[in-house]
């Protein structure tokens, strides 16, 4: 196994509307920027791969106009998944471990904006039993957090209580949609208030991987992966036990998250009632600080929000924040796909 890090790390303000330009205007000053971290160039990465949705751009290969930011002449390798891009960083990673490249440039983003992204999130539902019934994405996560309240692992001031801690800390990220105080709200979607809830908005991010010595040429202080896993629950939510995600618990045990205590959790949760099946599904007690980025209750652009998660952890063992820390990302509903990767500092060898 080759060792592998995180060596760089950026992300776009997040906001509520990009209406004043593409994607790809919105993404090429995150690429300078991870670039410029490391003081790579285009032709320096071994390999490139991103991740984003045709959905939310409303046309087909959209992924491919994304890449006149990367700059794609000279020929690079280059791949795409229609995922997160915390699955597109699983793909570099593997790319890596098997010897084929010693960097890569993985990137991902997403407009929710122009469109209604509660109706567009219904066309990953099953296509002849759930999706002709357009169940949104608000209601059933509504119905989960309402399983977590029938089985007493939750209550509607502790869901309150995640959303209040979330946007406290989201308070000293710059690049955080919300922050602060949170309103009460109504009800979206009973027992879900509006501050219980993700905020629609854009946004984009970027990391570079990077093997060896080549890590700690281009970085100070490197993230390694130690592990990283992702599994998948039944499609069919009726089959499910929305209270538990025994994928996620998986997931973690392939990545080596209980071998060693954790210090940091960046978990990918849109809804605060996603919280609370992930802490209990990872085992993450107090003594690890969930979240301190503010998570996906503060900035949720969609395609993008589960790479930032891994993007804030690395970033925080960078800055000595953490020595070891857990990211965890997540696709479908209620939890549907989940993948966690394990982060170390050096000194945590």
């Amino acid at each position: 196994m080759r060792d592998v890090a995180v060596v760089a790390f950026a992300q776009t303000d997040h906001r509520r509307r990009t209406d004043e330009v593409s994607e790809v205007e919105m993404l090429m000053p995150v690429l300078h920027r991870v670039l410029a971290e490391t003081g790579l160039r285009t032709s320096d990465i071994g390999f490139t791969c991103s991740g984003s949705s045709d959905y939310l751009a409303g046309r087909a290969f959209s992924f491919t106009m994304a890449l006149d930011g990367v700059g794609a002449w000279p020929p690079i390798s280059e791949s795409h998944v229609e995922m997160d891009g915390a699955w597109a960083l699983y793909e570099a990673w593997v790319k890596i471990l098997t010897g084929e490249a010693d960097t890569a440039l993985v990137y991902a983003y997403g407009k929710s904006s122009p469109g209604e992204i509660r109706d567009v999130m219904t066309r990953q539902l099953d296509p002849y039993y759930v999706a002709p019934l357009w169940p949104d994405s608000v209601s059933l996560a509504a119905l989960q957090a309402q399983a977590l309240i029938d089985a007493g692992d939750t209550d509607e001031p502790a869901l309150a209580g995640v959303a209040a801690r979330s946007r406290t800390a989201a308070s000293s990220n710059p690049h955080a949609q919300l922050h602060g105080d949170v309103p009460s709200g109504d009800y979206l979607v009973r027992p879900l208030r509006t501050g219980d809830c993700p905020p629609i908005g854009d946004g984009a991010a970027a990391v570079i991987l990077a093997a060896g010595d080549r890590a700690r040429e281009l970085c100070a202080r490197p993230a390694w992966i130690r592990g990283m896993d992702h599994r998948i629950e039944a499609h069919s939510l009726g089959v499910r036990d929305l209270t538990d995600s025994p994928s996620a618990r998986l997931a973690a045990e392939r990545a080596g998250a209980y071998e060693l205590p954790l210090d940091t959790a960046e978990l990918h949760a849109p809804f605060t009632s996603q919280e609370v099946v992930l802490r209990k599904a990872l085992r993450l007690g107090d003594e690890v600080t969930v979240n301190p980025s503010g998570g996906a209750l503060a900035a949720n652009p969609v395609m993008a929000a589960g790479l930032i998660r891994i993007g804030e952890a690395a970033a925080r063992i960078h800055r000595g924040e953490s020595d070891r820390a857990l990211a965890h990302a997540t696709s479908g509903p209620c939890l549907q796909q989940n993948l966690v990767a394990v982060l170390e500092g050096e000194q945590s060898e």
